[in-house]
């Protein structure tokens, strides 16, 4: 086996794991913000509220991420040059990095899929802990703080683990667009140096690293946070 190639082309690699793993981490946290209001919408919201967020729920559980980052990127991206004034912009800059419709396209897939989680999630939490609450006086912001959205995410923490993987493992469709990802960048040292097994055995070596460290993570996070009964 050949790895002479690792020491010339490991800035890259760094480079690249560092933008896939900013994707994951900035999805998944802005993701799951985004997905408990939307999550929530659903259970109380009014029909025309529940139908939109139940429609976008819909759309991202019912087409591929590879479909809606092209839309975004390919789609969307080239619509802003049509826009008059819109080159003199200093948004015209964004518009050129593929970075940030990789950023959208991962944040809103997560969203969608979080945000059913929640509904369930909400959905299952016993009504007579809610009545209980109502019935001493705290005020409904209270009552969503303090118990509903608590014992929501204890609901959903076990299932959370799998959906981060599963967000690590999608990472690497951002190849499709120019964006130097780790998948880019070990498809460059393959490119490169036309050694084809070696680089594709360091990159599944790095996401199962990674998968690990975030099973213990969230393992860990289990253990700190009291469950109750």
């Amino acid at each position: 086996m050949h790895w002479s190639w690792l020491p010339e082309y490991f800035p890259i690699i760094a480079h690249g794991l560092y933008v896939t793993l900013f994707i994951l981490v900035f999805s998944v946290v802005v993701g799951f913000i985004l997905a408990v209001p939307i999550g929530l919408i659903q259970v109380t919201g009014s029909a025309p509220a529940r139908w939109i967020a139940g429609a976008f729920c819909g759309y991202i559980r019912g087409t591929p991420l590879l479909t809606q980052l092209w839309l975004l990127y390919y789609g969307l991206g080239s619509t802003f040059p049509l826009i008059p004034g819109f080159r003199e912009h200093f948004m015209w800059l964004v518009r050129l990095d593929a970075f940030y419709y990789a950023l959208l396209a991962f944040t809103l897939s997560f969203a969608g899929y979080e945000a059913e989680i929640m509904r369930g999630a909400f959905l299952s939490v016993p009504r007579g802990e809610l009545e209980a609450a109502r019935a001493f006086g705290m005020s409904p912001w209270k009552v969503n703080s303090r118990i509903w959205f608590p014992r929501a995410v204890l609901q959903v923490l076990p299932t959370l683990t799998g959906e981060v993987i599963g967000q690590l493992k999608s990472t690497p469709l951002v190849f499709t667009i120019p964006v130097l990802d780790l998948m880019s960048a070990i498809s460059q040292v393959r490119q490169d140096t036309y050694i084809i097994y070696e680089p594709l055995i360091f990159l599944a070596i790095i996401y199962m690293i990674l998968t690990y460290f975030i099973t213990r993570a969230f393992g860990y996070l289990e253990k700190l946070i009291p469950q109750r009964r």
